[in-house]
């Protein structure tokens, strides 16, 4: 087995101050570096965070929740506002086919078919689907 020195005469630079400590007053701290006993800072405990089990989320013997209920779903179609179909040809430039070219192209519009300045808010619409049996376990 070898034997050391005691270090009663010895130096040690610090690892956190740089400042030369008498050896035998130099200690180590958790992460590895070597400091005066003036500047020892212990492991804070946080680093090693205490066990905290789960918390429970269910009863071990539960017995589920028997309930039968009829829902109707229900949507009535009804429409305030009937639209009818206008038919309008736009001229239009085309430069593709000739210099100087215009194409008509003909679209469908879609207008109110009771007045012309009926606005489309008021449209509504609903219609039955039918009944739903609802379970809740």
């Amino acid at each position: 087995m070898p034997k050391y020195a005691t270090g009663r005469f010895a130096k040690r630079i610090s690892d956190r101050s740089g400042l030369a400590f008498p050896y035998n007053e130099m200690v180590q701290e958790w992460n590895g570096s070597w400091v005066h006993v003036s500047e020892f800072e212990p492991k804070h405990p946080q680093l090693e965070p205490k066990y905290h089990p789960a918390d429970p989320q269910s009863l071990q013997y539960a017995k589920p929740q028997k309930i039968s209920a009829k829902v109707p779903l229900t949507n009535n179609l009804f429409a305030t506002n009937i639209f009818g179909v206008k038919t309008q040809s736009i001229s239009q430039f085309n430069p593709i086919p000739a210099p100087g070219a215009f194409e008509t192209v003909i679209t469908q519009t879609m207008i109110p078919r009771d007045s012309s300045d009926q606005e489309n808010k008021d449209t509504e619409i609903r219609s039955f689907l039918g009944i739903v049996t609802v379970s809740i376990s």
